[in-house]
Formats: structure tokens, sequence, C-alpha cells
């Protein structure tokens, strides 16, 4: 995330919320190359919802609601006793177990270096830069009114 320095490791909040960028393939190419994972109990199946979403103009003014948006969100438990959540925005069961099972991987001292390692760092990465692109795009854009020149002789 933007906030994060890339050589400090994100907590948990943060390993969340890099999780929750992460897109399929993403997710399922870092499961595929797992081979020691432990056995994963699926305590919640992934199921809908909405959540009401919330917004401020120009991030100061009083808050409002913009409108509800879909999330699918899973629960799993590992038989080490980690357990792991999964929320994601959309109607993707896959992904919402995904993210679930990598953050009780992540909550594991023996499997957390490796998912920061082969999943948090990439997304990051990926993430920041597809942020960095659009931040670009908007400041092409921006226009400057205290340097305009005003039409009058």
């Amino acid at each position: 995330m933007a906030s994060e320095s890339r050589n400090e490791r994100p907590d948990r909040k943060g390993a969340l919320a890099i999780l929750a960028r992460a897109t399929a393939g993403e997710l399922d190419a870092a499961w595929a190359a797992l081979d020691d994972a432990p056995d994963l109990e699926v305590v919640r199946a992934p199921e809908f919802g909405l959540v009401m979403a919330r917004g401020r103009i120009g991030g100061g003014g009083g808050a409002f609601n913009i409108g509800e948006v879909a999330v699918t969100r899973a629960v799993v438990r590992a038989s080490t006793g980690e357990v792991g959540y999964g929320n994601v925005l959309g109607r993707d069961r896959a992904r919402a177990l995904l993210v679930a099972r990598f953050d009780a991987l992540w909550q594991s001292a023996r499997h957390r270096r490796r998912v920061e390692e082969s999943l948090l760092q990439p997304v990051a990465r990926r993430a920041e830069a597809e942020d960095a692109a659009l931040r670009g795009k908007a400041a092409a854009t921006r226009v400057n009114f205290f340097t305009m020149v005003r039409g009058e002789d």
C-alpha cells in the first residue's frame, strides 16, 4: 500500500488490504505454488451480502451514503488454530475463500514470510503502480486557475 514502505512488514490489517486487492489469477497462482499448506476447515462458506458505502465531499465534508456495494465473505480455520477471514468486493466466492486461506497462512509464523514474498509484495507493487498511473492520468487533466490569464487588456 502507499503508506507502507516496501521494506516494512505489513500488519494484519495491511496484509488483508493487500489480499483484498489481489486478482483471482494472483491468488490461484500463489495457492498452486504452495506445497506445505496446513489443512483448512471452512467455518463459514463464501456468501454474498451488501455493505453501505459512505463518502465525504472533498475528503473533509460530512459523511453521506453513496449506495450499497456487493461483497463476498468467507472464514476458514487452519489445523494449527489460525482463523482466516476473506472479504472482497463483488460476488466472487473462490476469491473470498482464497483470501481467507492466505489470511490464515499469514498468521502462521511458518508460512508468513512465504505469503509475503510470493503474494503480498508482488500484489502491493502492482497495486501501487496502478494507483500511480491513475494519479498521473488525473494530474494531466488538472487545471490551475491561479495561472490562467484573463482575456482583458
